[in-house]
């Protein structure tokens, strides 16, 4: 998939038609493409949206893209954001326009939107054993030469299993280590030996090319700043023992990969301790939840809260729902639940209430649960809240927010609808 075919692919996302399939959208736009209503500028508040309506801040959207690309360059590091987090491929676009040298995903599916909208570099941060799937990327690797997917291996059988199923093709794929972040921990080589052995496999193949090593830091057990940093460590050297071993001969670079969206910072400070290595190293960072961000979990665990000399990320969602009923004066229900607002990592959290165009605090409202359908609030007293008013909820854990959602308002700070993302999952 050519630049030019993914930007005509984004294009036609435009063209789409609104209707039933879009939660929040105004009910007197069906039949409007999406880009039409966009091009209305409608106001979220006052032009028919209906709640609930998750949205993104324009401002703070474009506030986080532009902070991750100037963090990334200061410390030298490429970015492949990891994209199963939004999986919207306008924000891809946006994040390559911005430096990022390619897309981080997890499952094939996910290869294949990015594909579909253009994406030329993906690093795929998995270990892929699937035939029907390889035989796939084999293709797209044949038709497109401009195409680099990057992908894990952290077995001899995964590596015999991908050998068999990409037998013939005319590429090799690249392929990097995964190092286990420990004992207990997710995916990847418990040793360095083992890490050996599937990099002595790999150069067995001729379907398979060895271009580095990868982990994620997030799962050390009982992470604090030693332990990740020792973690991080471990994984340079093993990309310089297979070095000296020559398991990177015949490539160009050596890919040295970690970073989700906790540690980040640690990641900067080990990958700048790399050593001269055969070849030339590609220090590549994979945080993913920076393009929203977030009002509870990654707020508490930004590294931007250790070095607040480098920015500070700011939380783009915000998910309009509407008070419908005040049984009590310590209790009231919004129209939002399970199915609209993540709760995986905590339930929403009450910012502020809008009724007649004025906008306040919610001072005393605090959401204690969550019903398929309905928000629970406890009211203190004195908290003005009525029938009818719109209340603002921040969310925590970006992934399963854009989960929810296949096409986000984009709003500016008065209301003003400038943009619709859709969402791919």
């Amino acid at each position: 998939m050519s630049l030019d075919t993914g930007t005509e692919a984004l294009a036609r996302l435009a063209e789409e038609r609104v209707d039933h399939r879009f939660k929040g959208l105004p009910p007197d736009a069906e039949g409007l493409t999406v880009g039409e209503l966009t091009a209305q500028r409608r106001n979220l508040f006052t032009d028919g949206f209906t709640t609930p309506v998750l949205t993104l801040s324009a401002e703070r959207l474009e506030h986080n893209l532009a902070l991750m690309e100037s963090y990334t360059a200061r410390h030298g590091l490429a970015f492949a954001p990891h994209g199963k987090t939004s999986m919207a491929p306008q924000l891809f676009r946006r994040q390559t326009e911005r430096g990022a040298w390619g897309i981080t995903l997890a499952v094939p599916h996910q290869v294949r939107v990015a594909r579909a909208f253009g994406t030329r570099r993906v690093f795929l941060a998995n270990e892929l054993v699937d035939a029907p799937s390889l035989r796939w990327i084999a293709a797209e690797l044949a038709r497109d030469e401009d195409f680099r997917l990057v992908c894990y291996v952290d077995s001899v059988r995964g590596v015999e299993l991908m050998d068999a199923a990409l037998r013939g093709s005319p590429r090799p794929v690249e392929v990097v280590v995964e190092l286990a972040a420990g004992d207990g921990a997710r995916t990847g080589v418990r040793t360095e030996a083992e890490g050996a052995a599937v990099a002595e496999a790999v150069a067995g193949t001729r379907t398979l090319r060895l271009v580095g090593v990868a982990g994620y830091e997030g799962e050390v057990p009982r992470p604090d700043p030693d332990r990740v940093r020792a973690y991080l460590r471990r994984l340079v050297a093993l990309a310089v023992d297979l070095d000296k071993a020559g398991r990177f001969s015949g490539g160009s670079e050596i890919v040295v990969s970690a970073g989700g969206s906790a540690w980040f910072d640690a990641v900067a400070d080990v990958f700048a301790e790399i050593p001269e290595l055969s070849l030339p190293v590609l220090k590549l960072l994979r945080s993913g939840a920076y393009v929203s961000h977030d009002d509870g979990h990654y707020r508490e665990l930004t590294p931007f809260n250790r070095v607040p000399e480098e920015g500070a990320l700011e939380p783009a969602f915000r998910l309009w729902a509407q008070v419908v009923s005040r049984p009590s004066p310590g209790q009231a229900f919004a129209n939002a639940g399970k199915r609209d607002a993540a709760y995986d990592l905590h339930l929403p959290f009450a910012q502020v209430v809008r009724r007649d165009g004025v906008r306040w605090l919610a001072t005393g409202i605090t959401v204690t649960g969550l019903s398929d359908q309905h928000t629970w609030l406890e009211t203190a007293p004195g908290a003005d809240l009525a029938v009818g008013d719109w209340i603002g909820l921040g969310l925590s854990h970006p992934c399963t927010s854009f989960d929810k959602w296949q096409l986000i308002p984009v709003a500016e700070a008065d209301g003003t609808v400038v943009d619709h993302i859709r969402t791919f999952f």
